[in-house]
């Protein structure tokens, strides 16, 4: 069976397609190389899978459907593993235009291109716990309303979910869209906050916290999100089987959460860092961004029911991994 991944040299991206073909799958990645971050990293984890017989890689921006069209329409493609996107919401403030292009046009189009496939099994694709806004009540549940979005880039990913469920309806394309929760681990993203702590701490300069620190994270291991997002993949929605956990849909669309399911302090992250790296870090105290969520904690609930998704790495564990592959990475 031929999967496509798009993002496949992304961080979320990379780690699916080694997890694809450790257990035999051939996997086509795409990825458009976009310089949003260090592009040497994204060369670096393509190198890490051209290592490996059953994978294969195109250079293409997915935003462009001609170019999608005739790239993949002779490859036969079973299932889509959507990943590719324009990520962080902060950075959704001063560059919109990115946002539409990627994850508005560059969702409709992977859309349009999986309704002409008749061989096509399922569609899987990214969304984002950023979605749930300045929703109140904790956990998060994909039952709850998803209407408050407080940055574009949730807005952007809301939209999608929309987009999906109405070419679910339209045209009985089999999808599921996943709000990944905090993903962190190796070959993680220079953005992200496990990343840019772990950066300051080790070059000895002071660390930002924003919000005093008191933001809570429901923090999930790179490899428990790659592995949710397989399982979801190997379980395509059926229309009846819609309807018994979702009143009122009909159509072969279903939506999960993936993360560990238990929420964390920042400033519990920054003790666990600390004594991963053996050094004390000079913190600075600044007002959350209007942004920033001041707490994400996921029901994970629907998906180890219906996809037997059950995350094992805690942050005791997976935050040393990480800066263990950071210092091997970068030679500390």
């Amino acid at each position: 069976m031929t999967i496509l991944v798009t993002g496949a040299a992304g961080f979320v991206g990379y780690h699916v397609c080694e997890q694809l073909l450790a257990r035999g799958d051939r996997v086509v990645g795409i990825d458009n190389m976009s310089d949003y971050y260090d592009l040497d990293l994204k060369k670096d984890r393509l190198a890490q899978l051209h290592r490996q017989d059953n994978f294969s890689y195109i250079k293409l921006d997915f935003s462009h459907f001609e170019a999608l069209r005739n790239a993949l329409g002779p490859l036969a493609i079973k299932r889509i593993i959507h990943l590719g996107a324009q990520a962080n919401a902060r950075h959704s403030m001063t560059n919109p235009f990115d946002y539409i292009q990627s994850n508005i046009v560059g969702h409709l189009n992977l859309l349009e291109f999986c309704r002409h496939e008749d061989q096509l099994e399922h569609f899987v694709y990214s969304s984002s716990g950023n979605v749930y806004g300045s929703n109140k009540k904790q956990p998060f549940s994909e039952e709850d309303a998803v209407e408050n979005p407080i940055s574009l880039y949730a807005a952007t990913k809301r939209a999608d979910e929309l987009m999906s469920q109405s070419y679910s309806h339209l045209y009985r394309i089999p999808q599921t869209g996943l709000r990944i929760f905090s993903a962190y681990g190796p070959w993680g993203r220079p953005d992200m906050t496990m990343w840019r702590l772990t950066r300051s701490i080790l070059e000895g300069e002071p660390i930002t916290l924003s919000g005093g620190g008191e933001m809570i994270r429901d923090f999930t291991y790179i490899d428990d999100v790659a592995t949710g997002i397989i399982a979801a993949m190997d379980n395509p929605p059926v229309e009846d089987g819609v309807t018994e956990h979702r009143p009122g849909s009909t159509s072969p669309h279903r939506i999960y959460n993936i993360a560990r399911g238990i929420p964390e302090s920042i400033h519990h992250v920054v003790e666990i860092l600390e004594d991963a790296m053996g050094r004390k870090a000079e913190k600075i105290i600044e007002e959350a961004a209007a942004t920033d969520l001041p707490q994400t904690h996921a029901d994970i609930s629907a998906i180890r029911r219906d996809c037997g998704y059950s995350p094992k790495v805690t942050i005791e564990e997976g935050i040393p991994k990480f800066v263990n592959w950071y210092r091997d990475y970068y030679g500390f």
